[in-house]
């Protein structure tokens, strides 16, 4: 198989650590590797595949070359240097919300709307970690009996917010375990104007508050869930929480389907074959996602699915996954992957 030129940016992060990782252990063909950073993190030293590799500062020469370009290095970073990269001939995947709603870039999740990529103008965006777990289930119940309604409850991981915020639940949970003080310094958002403790707590802030009252990280769920499913007139709700667990997402949703003659088997028997989902429901024996099971794994993990008691076309469901894998890392991959299974990048 034929080797590519692919550039990291952002490699000395956890989500970059994460992709290198994932190219490895996927084997995906690189020829070379160029692996990029901010200029405090330039020099270091990472290993790949038995080689080590010189960490360089990320510079719009650097990607001359560069054939795919998988981006985590911040919103930034990504609106300076990923059209660079694109103008000299690379395909980015940016894993940063910077071009997610842009209409002239595709927002793709691969089980989903892999299609999209032949669309693109050699920028491809990585949607949202909780909005990819949650299409995953979702889209092959919209695709067999329709999908009229979302309504979403996100439970989420202290890493999607970074190294720091793993640090200090960390900190805090040794100071209160100590009874010892501590001034919360990260969460819910490091630039906002006040934070909270997030050892033995639960925040209901992620990202800041619009004018509307949702957060920015709810309605990025809303609208990249319109866009990848390119359902503009769904409705979709999100009510989006910060849990002291390190690694996992999790979601309680609640949808609307359009066919009134589904039971909970159909969905259950439907799910079981779908790409990417692990079905993990079976209430007697008290199977069902948590995740601290799904650590370091690709799937997304759906259990709980009941039918609501009041409406016939409403149903549960519980869906679980590791927000630095599935919802970074991995789904960036994937989508490298199908660029080259499609035969986009030549």
């Amino acid at each position: 198989m034929k080797g590519y030129h692919v550039a990291v940016v952002g490699a000395t992060g956890a989500v970059g650590q994460q992709m290198l990782h994932t190219l490895e252990e996927r084997n995906f063909p690189i020829e070379k590797l160029t692996l990029l950073s901010s200029e405090r993190s330039a020099g270091k030293k990472i290993k790949f595949k038995g080689l080590e590799y010189t960490v360089e500062k990320a510079e719009p020469a650097k990607f001359d070359g560069v054939q795919i370009a998988l981006f985590s290095a911040g919103g930034s970073v990504s609106k300076e240097l990923a059209p660079e990269a694109a103008k000299r001939g690379a395909i980015v995947v940016d894993n940063t919300s910077a071009f997610r709603m842009d209409p002239n870039v595709p927002l793709v999740v691969p089980e989903v709307n892999e299609s999209d990529l032949k669309d693109h103008n050699g920028i491809i965006a990585n949607p949202n970690c909780s909005t990819i777990q949650m299409v995953v289930a979702l889209e092959p119940i919209r695709q067999k009996f329709g999908l009229s309604k979302i309504i979403v409850s996100t439970y989420q991981a202290v890493s999607g917010a970074g190294a720091a915020a793993i640090d200090e639940l960390e900190s805090q949970s040794q100071a209160i375990l100590n009874k010892e003080e501590f001034t919360p310094g990260i969460l819910p958002v490091k630039g906002d104007k006040k934070h909270y403790q997030i050892a033995f707590n639960a925040i209901p802030q992620i990202d800041k508050f619009e004018d509307n009252g949702f957060t920015f990280e709810e309605l990025k769920m809303i609208n990249e869930t319109k866009k990848i499913m390119h359902a503009p007139d769904l409705q979709v709700a999100a009510t989006c929480v910060r849990l002291p667990v390190v690694t996992g997402h999790s979601e309680s949703v609640y949808i609307e389907i359009e066919d009134e003659n589904v039971n909970v088997q159909d969905i259950k028997a439907l799910l079981q074959d779908a790409p990417g989902v692990v079905l993990q429901d079976k209430p007697e024996e008290q199977l069902y996602p948590m995740p601290a099971y799904c650590v370091g794994l690709n799937d997304v993990f759906v259990g709980r699915i009941r039918q609501d008691l009041d409406n016939k076309k409403g149903f549960h469901l519980w869906v679980v996954s590791d927000n630095l894998l599935k919802g970074a890392a991995w789904n960036s991959v994937q989508i490298a992957e199908s660029l080259v299974e499609i035969g986009i990048v030549k």
